[in-house]
């Protein structure tokens, strides 16, 4: 069994191509001793927001504060509330971004697929 808390993980900045006011505490990852899933909660500065990408690694999202948004493939643009649940499935486009003033945090689940250690993906970036 593992048990942590939050203030063990350390906050890392996420500089990837096209992600703008993004950190994130890699909670639960192979590094932790987790085989199969990994669990990060991704934090959003005022206007934040990641790229418009898709990769291998399904999400399921919660989002815990601010005004989330997520944009689709096809460029829609859905606004979400504090509570909301999102599952984007494999190899879907999507974007996450903070419309709020204030930082919006986020439990973002993905699968550790074979190779991968639950802090990166293998992300395509179309912006």
């Amino acid at each position: 069994m593992i048990c942590k808390h939050m203030s063990e993980v350390p906050e890392t900045r996420i500089d990837w191509k096209g992600y703008v006011g993004i950190t994130a505490r890699f909670s639960l990852t192979k590094d932790d001793g987790c085989p199969r899933y990994a669990m990060r909660v991704i934090e959003f500065e005022p206007g934040g927001h990641s790229s418009l990408h898709a990769h291998p690694e399904e999400h399921e999202v919660y989002f815990l504060e601010g005004e989330p948004a997520i944009v689709e493939g096809n460029g829609k643009e859905t606004r979400l509330s504090v509570g909301d649940f999102v599952y984007v499935p494999a190899n879907e486009l999507h974007q996450f971004k903070n419309l709020g003033s204030t930082r919006m945090k986020m439990i973002c689940t993905i699968p550790i697929l074979p190779g991968g250690d639950g802090k990166t993906t293998t992300a395509r970036v179309y912006e």
